[in-house]
């Protein structure tokens, strides 16, 4: 899918089909149609990580407290530079994926773009001025649908964030159609994410060298300075 102007991004999609990732998750039993949609999703993040030259190899996708997913070195590589930000979703026969550069969060939602939904769901979605908007044009609600879908992955919040308190000209987002899927995609500047023992070593291991020229590491390495 072509990216959206803004900072840069990869989207992408596939057909969920009966596959499997070695970044996929053990779900316990789930159906078969739920672990076929897991599993495309996180096949198709395999395949935008190596188009964005991330060894797959040597990372893992985490979440947050909010189940959030996001991306970390594996314990053991020793490395802690910046990731690219993740959001996958799924709908229908559809795997969609979206990365994007460090310093920033993004959340992605697509649906069938004919689909529609039931007037009796709207109050779900919006209310006041928002809600009788949408109950005259019933045809944007599958747009705001996941527009604020797409808002609640970007903000790490899922359903935490009501979608009914998203006024959506406050966030970045961005809704258009690709073939037959309506697709919106959500950014923001970053947060922080769930720090490893790791990554507190290596701070601390960085502060000591800046502070410190003749800091060593390990008992055989020494620094000369001429």
């Amino acid at each position: 899918m072509d990216p959206v102007t803004g900072p840069r991004m990869l989207l992408a999609r596939s057909r969920i089909t009966d596959c499997a990732s070695q970044l996929a998750e053990e779900i316990p039993r789930a159906t078969t149609k739920r672990l076929a949609e897991h599993n495309s999703g996180r096949l198709l993040l395999e395949r935008c990580l190596e188009h964005w030259g991330i060894p797959v190899d040597l990372i893992e996708v985490l979440r947050t407290e909010e189940r959030a997913p996001y991306l970390s070195w594996l314990n053991g590589v020793w490395k802690n530079e910046p990731l690219p930000d993740i959001s996958i979703g799924h709908s229908g026969e559809w795997a969609v994926c979206a990365l994007i550069e460090p310093g920033y969060w993004i959340g992605i939602d697509a649906e069938p773009k004919n689909r529609g939904i039931n007037s009796n769901a709207l109050n779900m979605m919006a209310k006041g001025d928002e809600l009788n908007f949408l109950i005259e044009n019933s045809k944007m609600a599958i747009e705001i649908w996941t527009a604020k879908e797409a808002v609640q992955k970007a903000q790490k919040l899922g359903m935490n964030l009501n979608p009914r308190d998203i006024i959506l000209k406050e966030y970045n987002v961005k809704s258009f159609v690709f073939d037959d899927l309506m697709v919106s995609l959500s950014w923001r500047e970053a947060g922080e994410y769930p720090k490893t023992a790791e990554d507190d070593l290596l701070e601390k291991t960085s502060k000591a060298m800046r502070e410190n020229p003749d800091f060593i590491v390990g008992c055989k390495t020494s620094r000369s300075n001429i």
